[in-house]
């Protein structure tokens, strides 16, 4: 028997065995995209007695002319990639922490994750009293401190509401990525840095020329699902502000919420689900061929 026919057989009971779970992939994720985007071509809202009416691609046409989608693609591009830089420095940070021995590492580990494990309704409702412009810590600390005189309206504010909701998550999620990296930091040699200690390196170098590249496909995954997490963002933002003020931080999910939800218009909803999803992908792709020729490099 050649290594050619093992090889083979090999892969053939590979595909079988990971069958069953590609057929329920299709049936949760390929299912409901493919089933929006044919809703997507007919309007079915209020106006048509929400009978489905075919009307081809006018979802679409509306949407190239819709200043609320493009104001919420901007509002979830910029909380996505504020919140997934902030957390990967800190993550790095607290991983690197983490891994270092000291007397009570294992508790530490243990209460660094109770943000990760909370729900995120009740933390959002957590934080929304924080930032409370009347009650809310912030101002309670900044007023004692003497650096204010009345309280900041934080979730009133465009600016400030959408550096709110940023904390919100990067408080939650970071030990998400804290984790992750501390993973792959604990499949590093020691060997390694003892090696190149003795040639006269610093931790700053060490760290800049074993940590990182070994580190690198530890960061590639924490960075993919932490940015399709954060893309598709609602519960969070929907208990702290609403989208509000004035939609300063309407996601994209927030406003797909709002149109099939509130306006009842199906047909619409559902062609925003499917251009929400393709721009998902492309930046997705784009980001995991990037960091591919970064780690090639």
């Amino acid at each position: 028997m050649t290594i050619d026919t093992i090889r083979r057989r090999e892969q053939k009971t590979g595909w079988i065995l990971v069958a069953p779970a590609l057929i329920l992939l299709m049936i949760v994720f390929a299912y409901p995209i493919l089933r929006a985007f044919w809703l997507s071509l007919f309007a079915q809202n209020l106006g048509t007695e929400l009978k489905l009416v075919f009307s081809g691609f006018d979802n679409y046409t509306r949407m190239v002319g819709d200043g609320r989608f493009w104001q919420s693609l901007w509002n979830t591009g910029v909380f996505t990639t504020s919140s997934v830089l902030l957390e990967l420095i800190l993550g790095m940070g607290i991983a690197l922490v983490l891994n270092q021995p000291f007397k009570g590492r294992g508790i530490v580990r243990t209460i660094s994750l109770l943000p990760w494990a909370l729900p995120t309704a009740l933390m959002g409702v957590a934080w929304a009293w924080i930032f409370n412009d009347q009650y809310g810590i912030i101002n309670d600390i900044l007023i004692r401190l003497g650096v204010i005189k009345i309280g900041i309206n934080w979730l009133g504010d465009p600016t400030l509401a959408m550096m709110a909701v940023v904390l919100a998550d990067v408080w939650k999620t970071t030990p998400f990525i804290a984790l992750l990296l501390l993973a792959g930091l604990q499949s590093i040699s020691p060997d390694l840095y003892e090696a190149h200690a003795i040639d006269g390196a610093t931790r700053w170098q060490s760290f800049r020329q074993i940590t990182l590249p070994l580190l690198l496909p530890q960061i590639v995954i924490a960075l993919l699902f932490r940015f399709a997490q954060s893309f598709g963002i609602f519960d969070l933002i929907q208990v702290m502000t609403g989208g509000g003020p004035a939609g300063a931080t309407e996601t994209i999910s927030i406003y797909i919420y709002s149109t099939v939800m509130r306006y009842l218009d199906f047909g619409y909803g559902a062609a925003l689900v499917v251009c929400t999803f393709l721009f998902l992908v492309a930046a997705v792709a784009i980001a995991a061929y990037l960091l591919s020729r970064a780690r090639a490099n």
